[in-house]
């Protein structure tokens, strides 16, 4: 009598088609990684635009970017997609930018003589003996991203260079925001550093290389001619080419499912409900209206866990200005405690395609908000008003004159990581995790401020999932040494 055979490993099936839910960057990714392997999928867009925070907006001609976004990746994949998808519309461009405080632009990075000449001897002199306080004496917890921060810098430096923006940023306290977002974004390069090493009389000049160069110190980045809206069409037209199908003013409302598997997506249109049955679902919109969305509910624990999530909004004032060449920099940061500005972007530095006619500059100016709140309450012309009134106040204008001016909004941009985030994270992903047949991806999916290269290395892993694999895809970007620099 012979033994009986090992049993084989079993892999889901092959699916027939696939909803895709988002069709920002991470879900046209998967939408194009679908039909290169002859799959067809359905993308469900809430809005009427696609592209999500990667888009590019119009006005009169004028090109705005919603955010800024440099292609910069340490990903091979990622960089080949980019780069076959655009061709010589890929533009490589010098980074360039700058921190506006109390009335002076210091270089970012920070050079000794920039830095000391603008803080001057005293200040100077108490940074250093704020971080030496803080060498000798750290504080016992690093919960918090001022703790965090403070037990590296100083309490000094954390004021100056950190406080005053984060807070723009975040709109909470730093206590209140988590460690993790410190130890994902600030390495030993970042600029407080920098400030550090040039007041040691340690930093030499030149740019900084090697494995720990801070990702924000990369000096050249790819960026799409016409923007990052640019990029997401054509990928999203090869898509389109190879089977899949774009539905916009699609809003799902609920995920119908038996336990073990999502049946169907019911999204909301203009003309009434709508129904799309798929053999899998891959969903890019916001982790906690995903689980919200479930039919049946899910337990109160964990709807509880998903109403706890916070983001954080922002809105851009476009204005194009009849005059060249306002100041050399991609983008400002605004620490200025006095202004509610956060980010001055020159679209014009990013590319020369984004202003139509010479002669001419195109800014955004970015406020941080949330929903709801006086600054995203504002009307377009009072919002215009403000932007005008807050960069000539930074003496950036130059006396140009505003020929056009318009307000974007991005809606729950930003996951917020606040003290605890994780917990809710957790329950979250381990309840949707008993739905054999979803996955969620991207930035909005996971609740992870990705860049945009993890977002497309989460649908990449995703897609080849349901082909087989077995990718950990809440794996990707959880590295704190995520650095830009090619050498690791």
């Amino acid at each position: 009598m012979t033994a009986p055979s090992p049993p084989r490993a079993t892999h889901p099936p092959r699916p027939g088609r696939v909803a895709v839910l988002g069709a920002g960057i991470a879900g046209i990714t998967a939408a194009d990684a679908l039909a290169k392997e002859g799959i067809p999928a359905v993308l469900l867009e809430a809005e009427a635009k696609i592209g999500g925070l990667c888009r590019t907006e119009s006005v009169h001609g004028y090109l705005c970017d919603i955010g800024g976004h440099r292609f910069f990746t340490k990903i091979p994949e990622v960089q080949q997609l980019w780069l076959e998808l655009m061709g010589p519309d890929m533009l490589v461009r010098e980074r360039l930018s700058r921190i506006y405080y109390r009335g002076l632009f210091f270089d970012y990075p920070l050079r000794a003589g920039n830095a000391l000449r603008n803080l001057g001897l005293r200040e100077s002199a108490r940074c250093v003996a704020s971080y030496a306080r803080a060498r000798l004496r750290p504080r016992g917890d690093e919960q918090s991203f001022e703790a965090w921060v403070s037990n590296r810098f100083g309490d000094r430096l954390f004021d100056i260079f950190f406080r005053t923006y984060t807070e723009k940023v975040w709109g909470v306290p730093t206590h209140e925001i988590s460690a993790d977002w410190a130890a994902q974004r600030i390495r030993d390069m970042e600029l407080a550093t920098v400030l550090r090493r040039a007041l040691l009389g340690l930093a030499g000049r030149g740019r900084q290389v090697g494995p720990d160069a801070e990702r924000s110190l990369v000096e050249r980045f790819h960026y799409p001619s016409h923007g990052p809206g640019m990029l997401c069409e054509r990928q999203l037209a090869r898509a389109c080419a190879g089977g899949a199908s774009l539905h916009t003013g699609h809003r799902v409302v609920r995920l119908e499912h038996d336990g073990r598997r999502v049946l169907q997506a019911v999204a909301a249109t203009a003309d009434g409900e709508r129904s799309f049955e798929a053999d899998a679902f891959l969903s890019s919109i916001p982790i906690h209206q995903l689980v919200q969305a479930m039919h049946p509910a899910p337990p109160s624990a964990v709807l509880e866990a998903a109403q706890s999530l916070r983001y954080r909004s922002f809105l851009v004032v476009f204005l194009a200005l009849d005059r060249p060449d306002l100041f050399p920099d991609n983008w400002i940061y605004v620490h200025e405690p006095g202004t509610s500005l956060g980010r001055i972007q020159n679209f014009g530095n990013w590319s020369p395609h984004m202003v139509p006619k010479p002669g001419h500059s195109a800014l955004g100016l970015e406020y941080f908000c949330t929903q709801g709140d006086e600054l995203w309450s504002m009307e377009d012309s009072e919002l215009i008003a403000l932007g005008q009134r807050e960069l000539e106040a930074t003496g950036l204008s130059r006396g140009a004159r505003v020929l056009h001016g318009a307000v974007f909004r991005a809606p729950m941009a930003y996951p917020l990581y606040t003290t605890g985030y994780q917990h809710q994270v957790t329950v979250l992903r381990d309840w949707l995790g008993r739905l054999e047949n979803l996955q969620p991806m991207g930035r909005y999916g996971m609740f992870k401020y990705n860049n945009a290269d993890h977002s497309v290395l989460t649908a990449l892993l995703a897609v080849r999932n349901l082909l087989g694999g077995e990718h950990d895809v809440w794996a990707v970007n959880t590295d704190e040494d995520y650095l830009e620099s090619d050498e690791s």
